[in-house]
């Protein structure tokens, strides 16, 4: 189907560019789906603890109903309206979370329907004991109507709670189904896509080396003497058999002129020097073929930023030896070039450039200055410098650019702009492959790394602790009265404190302490280096910190919050897996808890 060499290196990568980004939006609608059936697993437990809620409420109203009928003590009555009001309160909220789903709408506007009734026949006993006839009171009650009543609504109420139970079974079990999509499609998807990159390119450098080795042979033949040896089989791709059309057309004027007597021994000579130059210039490309490929495969399999460098710094000197330059990738946020790595002895300028200041990436081509004032000089580069810069584009967005210090010679283009072509399509998988990680380890809401990623670096951190000896402390801590956020403004107001506590948290503390969301309201940080006694300190300005934010959501004011932390350090006596460690700390959080929190506990075995 291609005859070209390009046009299959070219098909091959928009190829694994696709299954790329095929396997990405795979992974991206398998996330997104997982993530609305966890939303409407809460969306069950919520309604749930909504009706229970309701019933509660309007048990203890009843209790404190009859408790004031029959002891005619006042102090019985007074709670009974704030539990009707909570009863009715509920009611109301539990008609409004079902209106997604009719069938439970219904049951929960017939239970709401009976609590009604149910608050009526109680406010009505209530009023005739308030006003002093508890015998007409007790005679109200003892006519079982309310009990008859509250009978009914129980027989209502645990009807919708099954019903809402099976619905959330289902939904916790295709949540899980979906969950295993993703999982499986992560371990088969990424390794048959490797596989399918490295046959292709296997196939890709057999296809060179074959016909490469044909015309080697066939060269070689004719400088021993084989007149009539010719390449006579099919090459598999254009360029080769252009390079043998033009050898076995070589070979035939050499043969033509030894026939002809009347050819000069100098015309000989001349065209044999000819046909070894082209022979090695043959044996260069495909060598540097094999080298581009080998490359590229190295690239695409790095994991870290180090990584690809480390392939940059081994792989370019050997493309283009002796041409000393650095590679810089895009940076979005930022819009600058930074610098990724130099090779051969440059030192990349660490503060990067804007995009404007490069002419091969305005004009979307290379761009090079081969002697003094042949052109324009880009305006991160300094004056009266030979270079040569090369963009690094993928479906025109800027990926990077390549530096090269000094002058690109003819021969080593074709080098250059496979080079920059792999190199493009290895810093746009790596930054699709950042972009997964980072999803897979970070809280959605606070941008906190995640509790699987803290329990990951823990383990890591007291691997470190125990071969340095360095003292390693976790802080664990959660905000005070969180639930009254929830209860008072709704559950966005929740989350806006949620997401100001974390933005203070991150910036109060070290770069190098891991800030992780625990779960619900509560947090952890791992402090690498800090003995529990030096990082109280830091705790104490973070709870102050967090004292003085200013809570607000949208125009509303939700007032001001705090913290309690627990902090400890770990020794050789505690878990590897950091589980015992965490469990200090969180003792001691409880500790703040108990002690009135808004305050910081050190774990007293550490501090000891």
């Amino acid at each position: 189907m291609f005859t070209s060499i390009t046009a299959r290196i070219a098909a091959f990568g928009a190829l694994v560019l696709i299954a790329l980004l095929a396997l990405i939006w795979m992974l991206v609608d398998a996330s997104i789906q997982t993530r609305d059936s966890f939303r409407w697993v809460t969306h069950s437990a919520e309604v749930i603890e909504t009706m229970d809620d309701a019933l509660v409420a309007l048990r203890e109203a009843e209790s404190a109903q009859r408790g004031f009928v029959l002891t005619r003590n006042a102090s019985f009555a007074d709670p009974t309206d704030a539990r009707i009001a909570d009863a009715r309160q509920s009611m109301a909220r539990l008609v409004r979370l079902t209106a997604d789903n009719r069938a439970q709408n219904i049951r929960a506007r017939d239970v709401q329907a009976l609590a009604e009734r149910r608050v009526t026949l109680l406010r009505d006993t209530l009023e005739q004991a308030r006003r002093g006839q508890f015998d007409a009171a007790r005679g109200s009650i003892a006519a079982g109507t309310g009990r008859d009543l509250m009978t009914m609504l129980s027989l209502r109420a645990d009807s919708f709670l099954s019903e809402e139970r099976a619905l959330r079974i289902t939904r916790i079990a295709a949540a899980d189904s979906r969950l295993a999509w993703v999982r499986q499609l992560a371990l088969v998807g990424g390794p048959l896509l490797a596989l399918a990159i490295l046959s292709i390119s296997l196939l890709l450098i057999w296809g060179i080396r074959q016909p490469l080795g044909l015309i080697h042979q066939a060269m070689t033949a004719l400088g021993r003497g084989d007149r009539d040896r010719r390449v006579t089989a099919t090459m598999g791709s254009r360029e080769f058999a252009q390079l043998a059309h033009g050898y076995n057309a070589m070979a035939d004027q050499l043969q033509a002129a030894i026939a002809d007597q009347g050819r000069s021994a100098q015309d000989l000579q001349a065209a044999h020097a000819q046909l070894l130059r082209n022979s090695d210039t043959l044996q260069e490309r495909g060598e540097a073929i094999e080298l581009l490929g080998g490359m590229a495969h190295r690239m695409q399999a790095a994991r870290t930023d180090e990584e690809l460098a480390q392939v940059i710094r081994v792989f370019v000197p050997r493309v283009l030896p002796g041409v000393p330059g650095a590679l810089y990738a895009h940076n979005n946020s930022r819009n600058l070039l930074v610098p990724i790595t130099g090779w051969n002895g440059f030192q990349p300028r660490e503060e990067g450039f804007a995009p404007d200041q490069c002419w091969a990436l305005r004009r979307g081509q290379s761009h090079f200055v081969a002697q003094p004032g042949g052109d324009i000089v880009c305006s991160h580069v300094d004056a009266d410098l030979l270079y040569h810069c090369e963009p690094l584009l993928a479906g025109g967005e800027v990926i990077g650019t390549l530096y090269l210090q000094g002058v690109v010679q003819e021969e080593s283009r074709f080098r250059l702009t496979v080079m920059a072509e792999n190199i493009s399509s290895a810093l746009v998988n790596h930054r699709l492959q950042r972009g997964l990680r980072e999803q897979t380890i970070r809280d959605p809401l606070t941008g906190l790394f995640n509790r699987r990623y803290m329990q990951e670096s823990l383990a890591i951190e007291i691997a470190r602790a125990r071969r340095s000896g360095a003292p390693l402390s976790v802080v664990m801590c959660d905000i005070d009265h969180f639930k009254r956020f929830n209860d008072e403004f709704g559950h966005d107001a929740g989350d806006t404190v949620l997401q100001s506590v974390a933005t203070e948290m991150r910036s109060r503390f070290r770069d190098g302490d891991i800030v992780c969301r625990y779960g619900g309201e509560e947090f952890a940080v791992i402090a690498p280096g800090a003995t529990a006694q030096a990082l109280a300190a830091r705790v104490e300005m973070v709870r102050k910190g967090i004292m003085e934010i200013v809570l607000r959501q949208g125009g509303r004011a939700l007032g001001s919050t705090s913290m309690s932390f627990g902090i400890a350090s770990w020794d050789d006596k505690m878990a590897i897996d950091g589980s015992t460690l965490v469990q200090a700390a969180d003792a001691a959080l409880y500790r703040a808890k108990r002690e009135g929190r808004n305050r910081a506990v050190i774990d007293l075995p550490a501090a000891a």
